[in-house]
């Protein structure tokens, strides 16, 4: 397995696994990550210098993923928001989310943020373990724009 940036050729991989995580986890329809019109192109939406999305793959089939950006709404707050960390059900458990999450604080780190946020569901609650193990807290209220007005759990982490 490797962690790598995305691709043009990756785009409907990540739109799937995107959506078909979500749905195992019975979050369906607006306010959440399946209907973010990047999905369309993520490979596009991630070409900024501030922006970064890695896949992880294996023999040719992405199983994960995981990116940061900017936190809508306060793009210059020094916010960024850790985006759309799922992985397929045969990859869960091996540790590869503790180093795509890694991956993820470095180079937010890298790019000067000091401090990064998330949003999920309380239905995911081995990736909220997951966010914790990794100096996470919950946060009391959204933060930002990010337009996921169907989740309900805000967590964050200092990157300083």
């Amino acid at each position: 397995m490797k962690i790598r940036r995305i691709q043009p050729q990756d785009n409907q991989a990540v739109k799937d696994l995107v959506i078909n995580t979500l749905a195992e986890f019975g979050a369906k329809g607006p306010g959440f990550a399946s209907s973010d019109a990047e999905l369309q192109d993520m490979f596009a939406a991630y070409q900024a210098k501030d922006k970064a999305f890695y896949v992880i793959e294996k023999n040719g089939v992405i199983l994960g993923i995981g990116g940061l950006a900017p936190l809508d709404g306060e793009e210059n707050s020094g916010i960024c928001e850790l985006r759309k960390m799922y992985f397929d059900p045969q990859l869960r458990g091996l540790g590869m989310g503790k180093q795509m999450i890694d991956k993820c604080i470095l180079k937010a780190k890298e790019f000067g943020f000091h401090t990064m946020y998330l949003e999920t569901i309380p239905e995911m609650t081995a990736a909220q373990g997951l966010y914790k193990s990794r100096g996470f807290e919950y946060l009391e209220c959204a933060k930002g724009n990010t337009c996921h007005s169907a989740c309900e759990v805000y967590m964050q982490k200092s990157l300083v």
